[in-house]
C-alpha cells in the first residue's frame, strides 16, 4: 500500500468519524424538537381544557339567562295573542 493510499484510507476514516459526530447530533436535535413539539401541544390542549373548566360556569349562567329571557318573549307574544288584535281595541 501506497502512502497516498493511505493518507486516503486515514482522511476518509477521519471524514467518517466527523460525519458520524454530526448525524448522532442531528439525531438527538431532531428527537428533542419532537420531545418539544408534542410537550407544545400538550400544553395547549390541557390549557384549552383548563379555560373551558374555568369559564364552563359563566357560559352555564348565560344560558340560563338566554332561556329566561326566551321564556319572557314568549309569554309577551302569548299575552299579545290573548289580547287580540290592537286595532279592534282602538276603534
Amino acid at each position: 500500500m501506497s502512502p497516498e493510499e493511505k493518507a486516503l484510507i486515514v482522511k476518509t476514516a477521519e471524514l467518517a468519524k466527523e460525519n458520524n459526530t454530526i448525524l448522532r447530533k442531528m439525531r438527538r436535535a431532531s428527537r428533542i424538537g419532537t420531545s418539544l413539539h408534542i410537550f407544545y401541544w400538550l400544553v395547549v390542549i390541557g390549557l384549552s381544557f383548563g379555560a373551558y373548566y374555568f369559564i364552563e360556569p359563566y357560559i352555564g349562567e348565560l344560558e340560563r339567562v338566554y332561556s329566561g329571557l326566551k321564556g319572557d318573549v314568549d309569554n309577551v307574544r302569548g299575552a299579545a295573542d290573548k289580547l287580540g288584535d290592537f286595532g279592534k281595541l282602538l276603534q
